[in-house]
């Protein structure tokens, strides 16, 4: 994905680390991404544009929109996402110029106004780093809950290995206290100062800040002002207690060092597995539900106090909790999901992928069941592909996260699938695909020759109708053709015990590979029967993939375990078959299956 990220700061802003951390594990994923602030402190391996967002009067905000619209324009951005108020407005706007969507992070409470009211500028959907956050905004300024989620402020937390966490002895114990000189966070350390600033039995530094406002300065004796400094957690490593919030105290918590999180909306006290939970909620005291701040300042010297004897055992348990909760690994995979649910959405768009089953020379070779097109409507509907310019992908093509480039504008992917492995899908199929230089996906099965499931069937008997032999399989995989897994005895899973199921896919997945030589990227649930213990047994057993027939979510990306395709049945024409084929056919058919399911 081509990806915007836009920030607004003056001077390095928590926002700007998780922009700038957020922008090189997409650039990882392999993602491109594009930064535009009026500053950028954080080295990044994105490519940065200056736009001042900070200036606000009419004639700067149309300045900023064109500008949005150029680099919009030229990168080929599918997704912006913005991390402030200022940035927000213009980028709401030229998303909408544009017509791709907007997503935002909240990272800090929002005024609450009229303007603000009728103009929200939070875009199709919503990030917070907290519930406190995700509330207010929902609660004051009417966001509604199904537009705003809680991913929290994302920690590679992979530099903070455990080996590493090793302290020696310390010689004296140091308070760091990490925040800001100014500012709301600027009194927060103000008053922090004045309460411990006497005590002689421990030291005190303070990171963060450009300059010593004049206040501070009477500290200056018995305080060391560090400023910025681009080894904090260095810095938390040789700290007794880290005092701070937000980013801060996740950190320090990975680093096991005691934590007082206090922020510039109220104080949470020595963080501990009890107050774990009240801590993550205000982002570590950054953001409370009420209108005034909430400071226990009596309490600061009994919890340092505390803090400086809480045990490994409990330090060591709010690491792994904590990890759970910012791991960045979890978080960005949910990012991009939001980001990729929000393209879909915006363009009412997807990549198509298409199910097929027989393909016969006519209608003598029909069935019971009409699950088959004709040799000639196949190859009328692969001329139609190919005119439109269509490429057809195998799963292999989607490996490592590829399937993201499908938004691309120089891609127009569909996906061919093919279920049961019969022999007329090698006879009639196969040479028209060649014929258009296609390829495709055919989910076979292991030890049978014949649809003996279906013959089997004794409510509605099917004609015997042979399946490809390993020849014809070799043959059409040297060409391209991929294959997938599919059972060995074409059950409904959903109905089966978990060992039966276990059997059925791994023990077919195993002898097919065999069979081909080759590893099988996706599996295709016969029946499109399926639950929760069926999907993560096909995940378990190796698959990267899995298709459904008519369930799954509209956004291909949401479950790779449960992909939703298109049926074509010998009942559709080619007006049918273009209508299933544009990208846009699933919107309809969810939007009416939903109308259907109201009335009963």
């Amino acid at each position: 994905m081509n990806i915007l990220m836009a920030l607004s700061q003056l001077e390095v802003t928590g926002a700007e680390v998780y922009g700038t951390v957020l922008s090189d594990e997409l650039i990882r994923r392999g993602n491109k991404v594009y930064i535009v602030s009026d500053t950028l402190t954080k080295p990044t391996n994105a490519q940065y544009e200056k736009i001042e967002f900070n200036k606000r009067k009419l004639i700067h905000r149309v300045s900023q929109v064109r500008k949005l619209l150029r680099i919009i324009k030229e990168n080929d951005i599918q997704v912006v996402h913005a991390h402030s108020r200022a940035s927000s407005w213009s980028c709401a706007i030229a998303c909408r110029i544009a017509k791709i969507p907007l997503v935002t992070t909240i990272h800090g409470r929002q005024p609450v106004h009229l303007s603000r009211k009728i103009v929200k500028a939070f875009g199709d959907y919503s990030l917070s780093v907290c519930e406190n956050i995700r509330d207010h905004v929902v609660n004051d300024l009417k966001v509604k809950p199904e537009n705003i989620t809680v991913l929290r402020n994302m920690i590679n937390t992979k530099e903070y290995q455990k080996q590493s966490l090793i302290q020696s002895t310390k010689n004296e114990k140091i308070i760091s206290i990490i925040g800001r000189l100014s500012g709301p966070k600027g009194d927060v350390t103000y008053n922090l100062l004045d309460i411990l600033h006497r005590r002689k039995d421990f030291k005190i530094q303070v990171i963060g800040g450009k300059d010593i406002p004049q206040r501070f300065k009477k500290f200056t004796g018995n305080v060391d002002f560090l400023g910025y400094v681009n080894n904090v957690s260095d810095r938390i490593r040789e700290s007794s207690i880290v005092i701070g919030a937000g980013r801060v105290a996740v950190e320090a918590i990975l680093c096991e060092v005691p934590v007082l999180a206090i922020g510039e909306a109220e104080s949470v006290g020595i963080v501990t597995n009890d107050r774990l939970g009240t801590a993550l909620k205000s982002n570590f005291g950054d953001i409370s539900l009420n209108h005034t701040p909430l400071f226990r300042w009596t309490d600061v010297i009994p919890e340092i106090d505390k803090g400086f004897n809480i045990s490994k055992e409990e330090l060591s348990t709010l690491r792994e909790k904590v990890i759970s909760e910012f791991s960045i690994e979890n978080i960005v995979h949910k990012i991009e999901k939001i980001y990729q649910q929000q393209i879909v959405k915006k363009s009412k768009y997807e990549m198509p992928v298409i199910m097929y089953h027989r393909v016969i020379k006519d209608e003598s070779e029909k069935g019971v069941h009409g699950t088959y097109v004709t040799v000639k409507q196949f190859d009328e509907q692969m001329k139609y592909l190919k005119s439109k310019g269509y490429e057809t992908i195998t799963f292999e093509d989607l490996l490592n996260n590829k399937y993201k480039q499908r938004f691309d504008k120089d891609k127009k992917w569909i996906m061919l699938t093919f279920d049961d492995g019969y022999k007329d899908n090698y006879e009639n199929a196969f040479p028209i695909l060649k014929k258009y230089q296609f390829k495709g996906i055919i989910y076979i099965l292991d030890g049978l020759k014949y649809n003996k499931w279906d013959v089997d069937d004794k409510n509605n008997p099917e004609k015997e109708f042979p399946l490809m032999n390993i020849e014809e399989l070799l043959e059409m995989q040297k060409y391209g053709i991929e294959f997938g897994g599919h059972t060995s005895t074409h059950p409904k899973l959903a109905e089966l015990t978990l060992q039966e199921v276990k059997k059925e896919i791994i023990l077919s997945k195993n002898n097919i590979e065999n069979m081909i030589g080759k590893k099988l990227l996706s599996f295709a649930y016969p029946y499109g029967s399926l639950n929760e213990d069926v999907k993560k047994i096909s995940q378990e057993s190796g698959y990267e993939f899995a298709v459904a027939t008519d369930s799954g979510s509209i956004t291909f990306s949401d479950d790779l375990f449960e992909i939703r395709r298109i049926g074509i049945f010998p009942t559709n024409n080619l007006f049918n078959f273009k209508r299933k084929v544009s990208g846009k056919y699933n919107f309809i058919k969810v939007k009416r299956e939903e109308k259907s399911y109201a009335k009963k």
